[in-house]
């Protein structure tokens, strides 16, 4: 489960790092941040990808994002 928890909090900081680096394109900037943004993101995926053994498949991914959401609100619930 650490696994999936790595890969959605991963996809979710790279999903974070597109409107920042247009952002900073547009505004003629060095973009510092979504660059970090990036290696995180990218790190914590790789993580997810080498620790789960044979790796993550589509239907994986989608079923990833359900067990880790659905975790989060059992915790607020409780």
């Amino acid at each position: 489960m650490r696994e999936d928890t790595f890969l959605v909090v991963g996809i979710m900081v790279l999903v974070l790092a597109v409107p920042s680096f247009l952002s900073a394109i547009r505004e003629g900037r060095a973009p510092r941040v979504p660059a970090i943004l990036v290696m995180i993101g990218g790190t914590l995926v790789a993580l997810a990808i080498m620790n789960r053994p044979g790796g993550y498949q589509i239907e994986d991914i989608f079923a990833a994002f359900q067990n880790v959401f659905t975790r989060l609100k059992l915790m607020l619930t409780a």
